[in-house]
């Protein structure tokens, strides 16, 4: 087990009718079974044999807020007020608990222990911020049929992970930049303008690393950013459709 160390689930929405939600006949997918527990359940399960000793679910669900009552683990468990983005409440999160942070998601369905604590054991001890992605050939030899979102670079193409380590309290100057970019997400050229043209182009002609561009973007915001590359493919597997929840069901029940 690794040295204790404190934890952020993301578990709010934007609103609306969640398809993966809906799709599975609860109002929340915090709240989907699988394997006979919730995602909920399963993710703060996973982190607490990691060994986080705190965990803070952030959402403004009901439902989900009346079940982190029912969870039984080491680690001291709370809620914490979710705001309109992810962005804003991983830097609500982190100003209400502090660095070092890890950070992830509630429909990190798959979500397993080791790989909580290989990314915090790979991430530089220099870094501010660190984000974990896996390489396409390793998550496609570990889920065949999924579907990824894949970013391509000049060493390979990756996927998120969604699991994110705030290492230092430097590392919210790259939550408000990615707050920025949340901000402008409908109005792409305000992004290019501010990545600068230079990197968008080395990008688009496929001329730079991962570690380059991560680096690049840490620069931007004024921070040290790093990229660790997953250990096991299947962490870069959440449920963001509905056919990704079937995915995982067969992964789990079989």
């Amino acid at each position: 087990m690794a040295a204790p160390f404190q934890a952020l689930v993301l578990a709010g929405s934007r609103g609306g009718v969640d398809p993966v939600a809906d799709y599975a006949g609860v109002s929340q997918k915090g709240l989907i079974v699988l394997g006979g527990r919730t995602l909920l359940a399963r993710v703060l399960g996973a982190l607490d044999q990691a060994g986080a000793e705190r965990i803070g679910v952030s959402t403004n669900d009901a439902a989900l807020e009346a079940a982190l009552a029912d969870q039984t683990t080491r680690a001291a468990v709370s809620r914490l007020p979710s705001a309109a983005g992810p962005s804003q409440s991983v830097h609500d999160g982190a100003q209400a608990m502090g660095t070092p942070l890890l950070v992830t998601t509630v429909d990190h369905a798959l979500l397993q222990a080791d790989w909580v604590t290989d990314f915090m054991a790979d991430t530089p001890a220099d870094a501010d911020i660190a984000i974990l992605l896996g390489e396409e050939a390793l998550v496609q030899a570990a889920a065949p049929t999924t579907k990824r979102t894949y970013l391509a670079f000049r060493d390979g193409r990756y996927s998120g992970c969604n699991l994110f380590y705030l290492r230092t309290p430097a590392s919210l100057r790259a939550i408000d930049l990615w707050r920025t970019v949340e901000k402008h997400r409908k109005r792409p050229w305000k992004i290019a303008a501010l990545f600068g043209p230079v990197m968008l182009v080395r990008y688009l002609l496929g001329r730079m690393t991962l570690d380059e561009m991560v680096a690049r973007i840490g620069r931007l915001a004024g921070v040290k950013a790093a990229a660790v590359r997953a250990r096991h493919g299947l962490a870069a597997v959440d449920v963001d459709k509905p056919a990704d929840l079937d995915l995982v069901r067969s992964i789990v029940e079989g």
